[in-house]
């Protein structure tokens, strides 16, 4: 597929495609970078990488492609040390959540030498760094591209191609688009979780200490969410705020109208709301993006 990619950033997702490449055997050579070294050494440990580069040159030097999976709030340095070193028609693409600021970032430095296709694959866990990364992380799960207009067919398929090896199913869309659908897919499910635990946290502690005894699944499901990677999180919230505070809003909205119904004890607009809600849930799972199997498979 390409003989030398470089994947810059190894925590889980970056970690998680290095096991992919090794194992599949995806390029004659694979690089990584990371600025934390006991990262380093755990790639190394792991025999994950052809060659752990010690600077941000030498990661990207010859790559066909390069693929970037750093925090956002590291990626315009990221860019700017490497874009005068990009190898003549390689493709550079990225792994974050948010892709109008990443945009942004990439067309303002006016890179020459590399075709420029943000991606996202839409996968994790709440679970961080180098050794919570899967070699099938990725399986059956979305990874979105939004590339310019402007770039050509070839260059799209090869990313295409790419994260297919990686075992997602691939869906390009505008970055606009992206934004928007994700920050009511992921970005507000993780503004609830985190203000569930805030608010359960708020409690007395004899109450607190009660709670977290006799934890319910449901509760459990949000702290789940709520133990993402706080800087990555802290960096999306930052970058997508427009798009979530609106989200934020629509969901203010409809927190007023359930609060309502259950103020004048309104049984039949309650029963509307639940059995709108069970119908999604079926939905989902028909899409594919769970299982109906009961605490969603978890023993």
């Amino acid at each position: 597929m390409f003989d030398q990619i470089s994947i810059i950033g190894c925590g889980l997702i970056g970690s998680s495609v290095l096991r992919r490449l090794k194992k599949n055997k995806l390029a004659k050579k694979v690089l990584s970078y990371d600025n934390n070294k006991s990262v380093n050494e755990i790639i190394k440990k792991e025999n994950l990488s052809d060659q752990v580069a010690s600077n941000l040159n030498e990661a990207v030097k010859n790559s066909d492609l390069i693929l970037i999976a750093t925090p956002l709030s590291s990626f315009e340095n990221v860019i700017n040390s490497i874009k005068d070193n990009l190898k003549f028609g390689s493709i550079l693409t990225d792994t974050c959540s948010v892709k109008i600021d990443v945009n942004n970032i990439v067309s303002k430095m006016k890179i020459k030498n590399s075709t420029w296709i943000p991606g996202h694959p839409v996968a994790g866990t709440e679970n961080s760094g180098p050794k919570a990364g899967q070699f099938d992380l990725f399986n059956g799960r979305w990874t979105i591209l939004c590339p310019d207009k402007s770039i050509e067919e070839s260059q799209i398929k090869k990313a295409y191609s790419f994260w297919e090896a990686m075992g997602s199913k691939v869906k390009i869309m505008s970055v606009e688009d992206h934004d928007k659908i994700i920050s009511l897919t992921s970005h507000l499910p993780h503004v609830i979780a985190y203000n569930i635990v805030k608010t359960t946290m708020s409690a007395d502690e004899k109450t607190k200490n009660d709670i977290i005894r006799y934890s319910a699944g449901g509760l459990r499901d949000f702290t789940r969410i709520a133990a993402s990677d706080p800087t990555m999180w802290k960096d999306i919230f930052v970058n997508n705020s427009s798009l979530i505070i609106e989200a934020i809003d629509k969901f203010s909205e409809s927190l007023d109208e359930f609060k309502k119904a259950i103020k004048e004890k309104n049984s039949e607009k309650l029963l509307e709301i639940f059995e709108k809600s069970k119908e999604f849930r079926k939905s989902i799972i028909k899409a594919g993006q769970d299982t109906d199997k009961p605490d969603f498979g978890r023993k």
